[in-house]
């Protein structure tokens, strides 16, 4: 199956996905600051420079998009062209993450990966769901987590 869009216009829709600031991550910020956490974004001093740092309780959020880093949940998909360097793109992202991760974790700092699933279309969690797993995973957990549209788990390398 071909591609619907010419290589200019596919170049210049790629060029228009954020890379900070995007929707989730403001949803995640005004949720963090509704329940009076203070976080830092965008550090470029850690590893894999986190969207979110929150000094207070030594934790690190990440906002991960789903296909971009490949969770499996129902809005990641292999494309049907180009797969083998989709593939090959996803999978090294997939890598780096757990490299980071390791890192992170290796320095003392527990890590939160919120799945985009979690955050936006038909299964997101409301707000006060939302709400509720952050303040539970950054108050009383130790360990990394992650917050899927099923809540919220223990992390596990993909």
């Amino acid at each position: 199956m071909a591609d619907v869009h010419s290589s200019a216009t596919r170049s210049k829709n790629m060029r228009a996905i954020r890379q900070q600031d995007t929707a989730i991550e403001l949803r995640v910020a005004q949720l963090l600051k509704d329940r009076g956490f203070a976080y830092r974004v965008q550090d470029k001093n850690l590893p894999g420079r986190p969207d979110f740092v929150l000094l207070d309780q030594q934790a690190i959020i990440f906002v991960h998009g789903c296909f971009w880093h490949h969770h499996h949940c129902y809005l990641f998909k292999v494309p049907a062209t180009r797969t083998e360097f989709w593939t090959g793109k996803i999978n090294s992202n997939v890598e780096r993450d757990n490299r980071y991760v390791r890192q992170l974790q290796e320095s003392g700092w527990k890590v939160l990966i919120i799945w985009e699933c979690a955050l936006r279309n038909k299964l997101r969690l409301s707000d006060s769901d939302l709400q509720e797993r952050l303040e539970e995973w950054l108050l009383a957990m130790d360990q990394s987590a992650e917050i899927d549209h099923n809540g919220i788990q223990h992390y596990r390398p993909r």
